[in-house]
């Protein structure tokens, strides 16, 4: 199973959205940016490292969010590749514009219109999540 760490970025009452690149594994797919979690890396420092990689960004990593498992049932591989160990950390402290190295395209986006897009679907039940989370807070 992989272990990947995922950045939810708040901006305001938005967060960041990325797009997968028409050449990547679930072509132009909409994502939380992220990463794999190298050996000997805790999910927050790989998460550090792929903001910084992906977006140019230094971020403070201070709370998991949500931990969940996954399996993509359609990956070609019968070994376990299209299985999915995600921690995903909601981020408000980062340093820098986010700048786009890595994606087709990002974007700010309400956590409420994610549901309407093309996101990757091992991201849909943390967005549900997401969601309630703001209307607890009380955030449009």
């Amino acid at each position: 199973m992989k272990e990947v760490a995922v950045g939810i970025l708040r901006k305001g009452f938005k967060v960041l959205i990325c797009q997968r690149r028409a050449t990547a594994a679930y072509p132009l797919k909409w994502e939380f940016p992220g990463g794999k979690i190298e050996q000997g890396e805790t999910p927050a420092e790989a998460l550090r490292r792929e903001l910084d990689e992906e977006l140019g960004i230094d971020v403070t990593v201070e709370k998991e969010f949500q931990r969940q498992e996954w399996e993509y049932r359609d990956s070609s591989s019968s070994n376990g590749d299209g299985k999915f160990r995600v921690f995903y950390f909601l981020v408000e402290k980062y340093s820098g514009e986010p700048t786009n190295r890595a994606f087709e395209q990002i974007m700010w986006a309400q956590p409420v219109d994610l549901p309407m897009m093309d996101i990757l679907e091992g991201n849909r039940k943390v967005i549900d999540l997401l969601v309630d989370h703001d209307r607890e807070r009380g955030t449009p």
